[in-house]
């Protein structure tokens, strides 16, 4: 499968810019500027490298950097703000304040004829966000874009296929800003269009049938989309293997522990325990007020009700959980082990042993979540469902 590295710089942008590459059904994934190794990359077979924009200045001592070694490694890399300022800063040129001042909103662009802009017109509109810019190219590069106020929007070093661009071509006020990325990652890249859900669907279940055989697994199913998806996903795999338990602690909408119970273990055949608590949970927090002591209490009453129910079903294997890719990426992590050792995930006490923790959805934004929700047969209403 090809995959398209995006480098973070701590940009606001960057878990769009990897949707942006998925929508068109190749793989990004998100990794920090400060983690990652020249030999990483090399090892990791990447087609292409985005370099994403940031809060900082390349001046900045303690601004984030990479090593240039990666501009030699043949492989694309496409630079955003920050991204395409530091790869020319690094590469020899020179950047320095915005002379007429920083430029942010709608601005409009013109590009010269390059694999980048295939496509293109002349003169559109981009997303600026910057107050710095290139004011000299390295050596041997080419100013390929230029706006009002940004001689060097955008530079290339065509023979190493190395690009920057000053403005977002990820958010949706460039115009054009897809058949940017589009060209990047087909044109420039060469990848294939691989990714997509059914194939992920086919491969996480031979691999968790494989994995999980003849374990027992626990999952922790509130209703909501993604331990709903966790639950179809794994009891494909592995069918009664799975057991589902579900709180029902009364501070859901009306009727819905009825409708989870019904959808989830009786039409779609899912292994589900349901605790009926609401006495439980309602006694607990009668009178308080406080938000944040509401939150406590229910979250320590879910733990201890869920600790005793798995202590009547007996031993569990392994932990699943709903887990997808942003939180994976807030929490600084990278790891993506078909299955995970065990740690106190969720304030869940020690007293529960369990082998590991499996995580289907870890490498999946919430889109792609609901996409394999409704390939799985779950009913548009759980996929659609919003937080209550």
């Amino acid at each position: 499968m090809d995959k398209i590295l995006v480098l973070d710089f701590g940009g606001q942008y960057n878990q769009l810019i990897a949707r942006r590459v998925r929508a068109e059904h190749v793989f990004a994934e998100i990794v920090s500027s400060r983690k990652i190794t020249v030999d990483g990359i090399a090892r990791a077979g990447y087609r292409g490298i985005i370099f994403t924009g940031g809060p900082n200045s390349v001046y900045e001592e303690k601004s984030p950097r990479f090593d240039p070694a990666i501009l030699a490694l043949g492989i694309p890399v496409l630079g955003i703000c920050y991204g395409h300022q530091l790869m020319a800063y690094l590469a020899g040129g020179h950047v320095e304040p915005a002379e007429k001042g920083s430029e942010y909103g709608k601005t409009k662009v013109c590009v010269e004829g390059c694999p980048l802009f295939e496509g293109i017109p002349q003169e559109s509109v981009c997303w600026m966000s910057n107050a710095d810019y290139v004011q000299r190219a390295p050596e041997g590069w080419r100013v390929i874009a230029h706006t009002e106020l940004c001689p060097s929007a955008a530079l290339c070093d065509e023979g190493r296929k190395l690009y920057g661009v000053q403005f977002h071509p990820e958010v949706t006020h460039t115009e054009y800003g897809r058949q940017v990325l589009h060209n990047f990652v087909f044109g420039i890249c060469g990848c294939q269009a691989d990714w997509r859900m059914d194939d992920f669907i086919e491969t996480s279940v031979a691999k968790y049938r494989q994995a999980l055989a003849g374990k027992k697994v626990l999952l922790a199913l509130s209703g909501g989309v993604d331990s709903s998806v966790v639950a179809l996903l794994l009891h494909k795999a592995i069918g009664d293997n799975l057991t589902c338990v579900f709180v029902d602690h009364g501070l859901m909408r009306k009727d819905e522990g009825d409708y989870i119970e019904n959808v989830i273990g009786k039409q779609l055949g899912v292994n589900l325990v349901r605790i009926n608590a609401e006495e439980r949970f309602l006694s607990r927090l009668a009178g308080v007020v406080d938000p944040e002591r509401k939150r406590r209490i229910i979250g320590g009453e879910f733990i201890r009700v869920f600790e005793e129910e798995a202590k009547r079903l007996g031993e569990q294997d392994y932990l699943a959980q709903g887990t997808i890719y942003p939180d994976v990426i807030e929490s600084g992590k990278g790891d993506s082990a078909v299955i995970k050792s065990h740690h106190n995930v969720g304030g869940l006490p020690s007293v529960i042993s369990f082998k590991g923790i499996v995580e289907p959805l870890s490498d999946l934004f919430k889109d792609e979540v609901r996409e394999i929700g409704e390939k799985l047969g779950l009913p548009e209403e759980l996929v659609r469902r919003q937080p209550f």
